[in-house]
């Protein structure tokens, strides 16, 4: 039998908090292709991180930054040039709403006695902000930021603040992520994995059958307690 987990592990953008909900807040401005916007936003976002980290330390962006550039990117492409509505984005990505089941699932593994972490790309900054404002602070027992290393995921560098801040090896850790990238670097570090597929996407990375599918968070407490 394998040992129980003593802490579940959760990224953070696309997990916990919603990131089409900084577009969705302005659809009316953006027009009705705010959702191809917002999956091009994110996808640059992604895209900077990983360049940046493989281009070395000299390199490094904080996360605020490069979603900023990104953002700057996709308005120039699209022809978006309101400094005001630009200004309204950035400030809707820090106070992004958390999904609906997201507070619910962190309380009720908390009540089972099993901690509850974000391990983010995000800036302290950013994260203490958002985590505020999805009101989710209070659920968490820490908060790990990637700068404390100065690279992004899925370096293993990254996946390695977890096992330090909870002083155990990773498979006695839930790593929890909706980005299939991320729950494939979190499995090649050791970590039991739940990738949180929301929209049914096929299979990546050789993820399915080797890591636990959910199609939401709701269902992670009862798996955790099997």
């Amino acid at each position: 039998m394998a040992a129980p987990v003593v802490a579940a592990i959760f990224d953070a953008y696309g997990t916990l908090l919603d990131i089409d909900a900084a577009m969705a807040r302005h659809a009316a401005r953006l027009g009705p292709e705010w959702r191809a916007l917002s999956r091009e936003w994110r996808a640059k976002q992604t895209e900077y991180s990983w360049v940046r980290t493989l281009a070395g330390p000299a390199q490094h962006r904080d996360f605020a930054r490069i979603t900023d550039d990104a953002l700057a990117y996709v308005a120039a492409r699209h022809g978006i040039a309101d400094p005001g509505l630009l200004a309204d984005l950035r400030e809707a990505y820090r106070r992004l709403e958390a999904y609906s089941d997201a507070r619910p699932v962190l309380a009720a593994l908390r009540a089972g006695g099993t901690a509850c972490a974000i391990l983010s790309n995000g800036t302290p900054e950013m994260l203490r902000e958002a985590t505020v404002a999805a009101a989710i602070d209070t659920l968490l027992d820490d908060i790990l930021s990637i700068e404390s290393v100065g690279v992004f995921k899925p370096d293993p560098r990254v996946y390695r603040l977890a096992t330090e801040r909870f002083a155990t090896v990773p498979a006695r850790l839930m790593f929890v992520s909706s980005n299939p990238w991320d729950a494939f670097g979190a499995l090649q570090f050791g970590f039991r994995v739940a990738w949180i597929n929301r929209y049914g996407l096929p299979d990546e990375y050789g993820l399915r059958g080797n890591v636990t599918e959910l199609a939401d968070l709701a269902a992670l407490p009862a798996h955790l307690a099997q």
